[in-house]
């Protein structure tokens, strides 16, 4: 059984994230990315910023130790959102499932917010097996696929006194 957890994001991790956001294939999936995922300047210049910024804690998603993607929170509007992203070599052995009960268990405020493309149909199994449902659906442009999209809104509710 591999043992996942959330450290702080280092140095050191920088090169392996940049590797993972530009596959093509999670970029497909994930859709509202970057517009070139291949640019290291804007990628350097977008993660310094995320990782200096006082309301987002990003984290690396580890597996037994090794790098296997990247958890964060972050507030938008006022409203508090998760995003997870794993490396290909991590997909479909319930480490996200995993990794992200860690960080909404590291964060107390709720309702807690999250988007996913409908076609992952992954990581929206990922979102209702922690718990979350979904409120809305819209439809904008998705960079990582270079067309109109949908993409979903859930959130992960309050719990109420005996229930």
């Amino acid at each position: 059984m591999a043992h996942i957890e959330l450290r702080p994001l280092d140095d050191d991790d920088v090169d392996a994230v940049f590797e993972m956001m530009r596959d093509p294939e999670a970029v497909r999936l994930a859709a509202f990315t970057a517009q070139h995922p291949d640019d290291r300047p804007s990628f350097d210049e977008w993660m310094s910023r995320h990782r200096t910024a006082p309301d987002i804690e990003f984290f690396a998603v580890t597996e037994n130790g090794g790098f296997a993607g990247t958890a964060a929170l972050f507030t938008v509007d006022g409203e508090r959102e998760v995003t997870y992203w794993l490396a290909r070599h991590a997909w479909g052995r319930g480490i996200a499932t995993a990794a992200l009960r860690l960080l909404i268990a590291f964060e107390a405020e709720r309702p807690l917010f999250a988007r996913v493309a409908s076609h992952n149909l992954a990581s929206l199994a990922v979102l209702e097996k922690n718990g979350f449902t979904e409120v809305s659906r819209t439809t904008s442009f998705a960079p990582g696929l270079g067309r109109e999209a949908e993409e979903r809104l859930y959130a992960l509710l309050p719990a109420i006194d005996g229930y």
